[in-house]
Parts: structure tokens; sequence; C-alpha cells
């Protein structure tokens, strides 16, 4: 048998994505070497999980941990505001749907616990941010020197791995362009007490006068986020906690509940939503999760986009060829879209009116015929189950163009 082409692997990043990429590596055999820098923010978006991460892990054997310290989330809950009438899911009774539950995760727990692991399968970790450069190949980036005297590598690592986050260290570093969604929102995001829910465990999603606004219920607290354009929150203050504590009790909808809530952390303002790289590979790198794309917090789609990309390049890494490599890539970007048209139909209404259109159909003859194939596939895609299958995706793409049937979708539209 030959020896892999790519034995040593530097990831640059210690949160989630780059821990479970760092732990398929090394059980392939691989010598990794993880830098992560200082301190993370008090307080992470990515707290609600969907079903589908569940399998990512068992397979890191760390559900039970995750378990422990988490709440149980049954489903999810969107509200509207007005006459409109809220919706909720249960996951228990989506049919075809393998996981029937998901988990509410305090993050710093949570990351906490995937970096252990990592630690534990033989990563080799190393408090410290690591420091790129151009390489001499085209394309191709190193560590410089001080990087790889503090991870004690006496030469070059045979690939490069950033995973960290947001900051997009290596796309920014070779000026790798990026497509942006549509919207230019900017989050607000605080833990508080004394926050009501409609249900207990699910996550809450209200639409609000511009924007909307998410309830995670975790233990002991509740994460609330505002998702605003960033020229409405001007209005409210300078400060992040300012605009925060004003806007939502001035909201027409997070006012009727936030009279009675406290907050109790800092506010967390995160500027950069929906930014995609056009390009994720190189010749001895690669970015993963939201370094290689972020697409909107409403699905809670960022963490399983994120794991189940950590995979699908540990295969690529371990396979070692330009070809894996550049399929990787194209699986990452098919899914990134995938998401972006679905976070699309969200915030234009179309998809809230496509499930009103459906309750209506449902009571007809053609409706009753096609009722339990509908509902095995389209909600599925929810629970990032079958999100990149062609035919759920295509389904759901085919309903939103000719199922609205001239319905106006505006009354869950989100401004």
């Amino acid at each position: 048998m030959s020896e892999p082409s790519i034995r040593t692997v530097a990831v640059i990043g210690g949160g989630p994505v780059g821990a479970a990429l760092a732990t398929y590596l090394v059980r392939a055999g691989r010598r990794v070497v993880m830098f992560q820098r200082g301190k993370r923010p008090p307080i992470l978006v990515g707290e609600s999980l969907v079903p589908a991460i569940i399998p990512f892990l068992r397979k890191l054997g760390v559900e039970q941990e995750v378990e422990a310290y988490s709440t149980r989330k049954p489903g999810a809950t969107f509200t509207f505001g007005g006459d409109t009438p809220r919706r909720s899911f249960r996951f228990a009774e989506v049919r075809g749907c393998e996981t029937k539950y998901a988990y509410n995760v305090p993050r710093a727990e949570f990351d906490a616990t995937l970096l252990r692991k990592a630690v534990a399968s033989g990563v080799e970790l190393v408090q410290a941010g690591a420091i790129l450069e151009k390489a001499p190949a085209p394309d191709g980036v190193r560590l410089s020197e001080a990087t790889l005297a503090a991870g004690s590598l006496d030469a070059q690592p045979d690939f490069i791995v950033d995973a960290t986050g947001r900051t997009r260290l290596l796309a920014r570093f070779l000026g790798i362009p990026a497509v942006s969604g549509p919207r230019r929102d900017t989050a607000l995001h605080a833990h508080m007490q004394g926050v009501p829910l409609v249900l207990e465990g699910n996550v809450h999603s209200d639409r609000i006068e511009r924007g909307w606004a998410w309830r995670i219920p975790l233990p002991g607290r509740t994460s609330v986020g505002l998702v605003v354009p960033a020229e409405h929150l001007e209005k409210f203050g300078k400060s992040a906690e300012e605009q925060f504590d004003t806007l939502l009790k001035s909201d027409p909808v997070t006012g009727l509940w936030a009279g009675s809530a406290t907050r109790i952390t800092p506010v967390v303002k995160y500027n950069n939503y929906q930014l995609r790289s056009t390009r994720g590979v190189g010749p001895n790198w690669a970015t993963v999760g939201d370094a290689f794309g972020f697409v909107d917090p409403v699905f809670s789609s960022g963490l399983l986009i994120g794991l189940q990309g950590a995979e699908a390049l540990a295969d690529a890494i371990v396979a070692g060829t330009p070809r894996a490599l550049r399929r990787y890539e194209r699986q990452v970007l098919r899914t990134l879209a995938i998401w972006q048209r679905v976070v699309d139909y969200y915030y234009d209404g179309r998809l809230f009116t496509l499930f009103q259109v459906g309750e209506y159909v449902r009571q007809t003859l053609l409706g009753k015929l096609t009722n339990r194939h509908m509902e095995t596939h389209l909600p599925r895609i929810f629970t990032g189950e079958a999100t990149t299958s062609r035919y759920n995706s295509g389904l759901l793409d085919f309903m939103i163009e000719h199922a609205i049937s001239g319905n106006d979708p505006s009354q869950f539209e989100v401004r």
C-alpha cells in the first residue's frame, strides 16, 4: 500500500467544526496540529441544533455528554404578529424523519466537549494563533516559522485547513471573492431570564417590525437574538446594549414578552451574515464551516453545514487527490446555495404561504392523494436530513414556483 500523500494537517481554529475534522483525521491515522487563539466571545450564535446533527454527535461519541447540559429541542415555533397565525412543528411528527429530536446547547460547553474529544483522540492542541504566508507554489500557503515552532513542527504541514469561522482567515489572506446573500442584517445576541415561551423546548422565531427575533431555551436561561437590517438599528441607540434593550421592549411583537425578562449577559453584535466564498480549496489548503460560508441563523443550519463539511473534507484529505478536494468544494457550494434558497423563501414570505396553501389543499381529493408524499419529503428539509437531496430540494422549488397559486405572501414576509 502506498504512503498517503497528506500525512500532517494543520487546522487553524478550535471550534466544533475544526475539532470534528481533526478528530476524523486522527482516527484515519493523520497527524493533526490544531491552532486556537485566545478567548472566544462569551456567547456564540449556533446554540440551536437540528435533528440531522445528532448522528454526527454519535459518530464523535459525545451525544450523552451534550445531552447532560443541554435542553432537549422537540421542534420549532414561528410567530408573525397581528392576526397572522403562528406555526409550530414537532420533529416527532415529521414522516420519515430518522431523528425525532435535537438539542439547544450552551455553546461554551458544547465547543469544549468537541475540543476535548479531539485532544483525547490525539490531536495536538496549540494555544496560539497561526500566521499564514504565501507559498512559492501558485495559490499555495504555508505557516510562518514562528507558527511552526509553536506547534513543534519540524517542517511545513502537508495540508492547512481554515476553521476560523466568520474570521475567514485564509479567504481574506488570499483575497478569495465572496458572494453575499440579499440581506444586510446585523444580529444582536444576549442571554436573558424570565422569557416566556409558547412551547417548552422549542426554538422560537418571531417576525418583528423589521427583521426577526429568536428565543432559544437553554438550561436556566433563554438565548435571545434580534436579526435586523443594520440601518434600522441606528434609531435605537449607539451601543449594542442600548440598541438591544430599547428595540426589544419597543417592538410590538417582542414587547409583549420582553417586559418580564431580564438580560444577564453583555450583548454580542455580529455583522457579516449571508457570506459565501466562491472557492474552498487550493493546492495545499481548504476552508470548512463558516470559514467557507454562512447562510443565516433562521433555520439553525450553520453547525449542520459545518459538521457535514468536516466529515466530507476529512474523506477528501484522506483520499489526498485534487479530484477529491474539488468534489468536497462542489458539495459545500451546492449545500450553501440550497440553504440560501430556503432562507430566501422564508424572508420573502413564500415558504409559509406554501404551508398555508397546503392546509387548504390537504382537504381536497388531490391533497389527500399527495399528502403522505409531501409530508415525507418537504418537512425533512428543515430537520436537515434531506436538505441536500436533489429530489427534496427540487420538490420545494417546484412547489414554491407553482403551488402558491396567486396567494399573497406579504402576510408572512420578513421586512
